[in-house]
């Protein structure tokens, strides 16, 4: 990218090497709908289509959050590539996108009841994502990096998840953290929790969701199943959503970081937009409870927009400008 360094969450340039983010590129269709949806005929909706994908949203909210060097690994469809492509790079993320000769780019279905807090439901075809590959993957792709982030998309294929094994090998041998956000509650139960488990043996920070860490560890209470992953990986930050997060080391939770009030429009990558500026926070050297702390002020502003991702340079332009203009 050119330009100068966008500030860090303290105001200044972020440092501490690039942000790699292996994972999913997606297609979201947003539909917002008001109540329970009418079974065999019509409800009405408001429909967009918008860039999304665990792993580009991270990305990208890093890239907003301040870090200035933010590079994405992700396999798409011949069908959207440039699309998808022109999107990343206004997010301000390098994109380094495989096309995929057979599969389409995925498509998410996303179901947004208004009346219900904004609460979402997937409809997911991973399309192309799932194809990501070893054969995707070189060592050099880690030069300058200071830490990989792999989405637990990856872990539903099994070219995934040998590409998991790949990457966070290469990082390892080079000194490069690695983190995980598990991605989905109904999938880690198809994968098996012990399998899942396994796969993460050797992951430096796990960013579950509440009901992900719950469910990983059989353990009904949020702070003692957040303290319990922990035991396993040596940095756990589990989200909980209007509750804030929870921080937790070595079998105990260290902190409770209060949530940013917000008005829920949209709840589609709230934790992505988490995950993205607690990595941003971490490569600007804010330690791990400050950094939740700006996990939890972008996930609020996340719940405020339509769809994953963060406003683009250009967006944030055009809405102050219609502000002062309506202002005038």
């Amino acid at each position: 990218m050119s330009g100068s360094a966008p500030e860090g969450p303290s105001g200044g340039p972020s440092g501490g090497g690039a942000l790699l983010v292996v994972g999913d590129v997606v297609t979201d269709v947003v539909a917002r709908h008001r109540g329970p949806l009418a079974s065999g005929t019509d409800t009405v909706a408001v429909i967009r289509t918008l860039p999304g994908g665990a792993g580009a949203n991270v990305a990208c909210w890093a890239a907003h959050w301040g870090c200035a060097d933010v590079r994405l690994l992700g396999r798409v469809g011949a069908d959207s590539v440039t699309w998808h492509e022109r999107a990343l790079t206004a997010g301000g993320v390098r994109p380094l996108l495989v096309v995929d000769p057979l599969a389409s780019t995925g498509t998410v279905i996303c179901l947004v009841d208004t009346d219900a807090a904004a609460e979402r439901t997937f409809l997911t075809d991973s399309g192309a994502s799932l194809r990501l590959a070893p054969a995707d993957w070189s060592d050099s792709l880690l030069d300058g990096v200071g830490r990989l982030h792999l989405s637990g998309y990856l872990l539903f294929s099994e070219s995934g998840r040998a590409l998991v094994r790949t990457a966070s090998g290469a990082a390892r041998a080079r000194g490069i953290p690695v983190s995980l956000d598990p991605a989905s509650a109904g999938f880690l139960v198809e994968l098996g929790l012990h399998r899942f488990l396994s796969l993460v043996a050797d992951v430096d920070v796990l960013l579950p969701s509440r009901d992900e860490a719950r469910l990983l560890t059989g353990v009904s209470d949020g702070e003692d199943a957040a303290a319990e992953l922990s035991r396993r990986v040596p940095l756990v930050v589990a989200k909980q959503g209007a509750d804030g997060a929870l921080v937790a080391r070595e079998g105990a939770v260290l902190a409770r970081v209060p949530a940013t009030p917000a008005t829920p429009r949209d709840t589609t990558g709230a934790g992505d937009a988490f995950t993205g500026a607690f990595l941003a926070a971490l490569l600007a050297g804010v330690d791990a409870v400050g950094a939740a702390a700006e996990g939890c002020r972008a996930g609020a502003r996340a719940v405020e927009r339509v769809g994953g991702r963060p406003p683009t340079p250009e967006e944030a332009t055009a809405t102050t400008t219609d502000r002062a203009i309506r202002a005038g």
